[in-house]
């Protein structure tokens, strides 16, 4: 059996862009690592734990604001340098788009903005630096956001309701789930 350092270059090589993941990795890794210089040199300490209501509100409050960062119609410009469209549409108020095709950071960056699953782990590493340095203020946006969520749940189930009682059966939408008419926000 060859061992991988004896194969060829074509037998091995890699499609993704691992250069662009690694570089991607490179600054979180780097990011939390002077944050938590910064703390231990301001003796800032990790909270003990979050309480139920605190994880269910951050919870909260990361979806949406990773749903309006990655899909949202009106965050699109942050996007657009990393993304194209795909023409296809998203939930109300959403788009959805698909990393450019370049190999290295901008590939990876275009991946991270339009997928809210990655987005989720840079922003609740961000929403946790929130709660040691800022945590009134990360309280707020969380709790407000978490909020918005709540109203957006509200909207669809709202106009779910209303397509049923007209008889009508909900559309369904790009993934298969119910997907009320009309433009939403994001």
């Amino acid at each position: 059996m060859r061992s991988i350092a004896g194969r060829g270059a074509a037998e091995h090589s890699d499609p993704r862009p691992l250069g662009g993941y690694t570089a991607t990795i490179l600054a979180y890794a780097g990011s939390v690592g002077a944050v938590t210089l910064l703390g231990g040199l301001t003796g800032r300490r990790l909270p003990d734990s979050m309480s139920t209501r605190e994880l269910v509100v951050t919870a909260l409050a990361a979806h949406k604001l990773s749903r309006l960062m990655t899909k949202g119609t009106v965050t699109a410009p942050v996007r657009a340098p990393f993304t194209w469209p795909t023409g296809d549409d998203g939930g109300p108020g959403e788009v959805m788009e698909r990393p450019r095709a370049d190999d290295g950071v901008g590939r990876s960056l275009g991946e991270l903005l339009s997928c809210p699953f990655c987005f989720d782990v840079w922003l609740i590493t961000a929403l946790t630096i929130g709660h040691v340095f800022a945590p009134r203020v990360t309280r707020t946006v969380t709790e407000a956001t978490a909020a918005l969520a709540g109203a957006d749940f509200l909207h669809l189930a709202y106009a779910t309701a209303q397509q049923i009682a007209e008889g009508e059966p909900p559309a369904a939408g790009p993934d298969g789930g119910a997907q009320p008419g009309g433009p939403g926000r994001s």
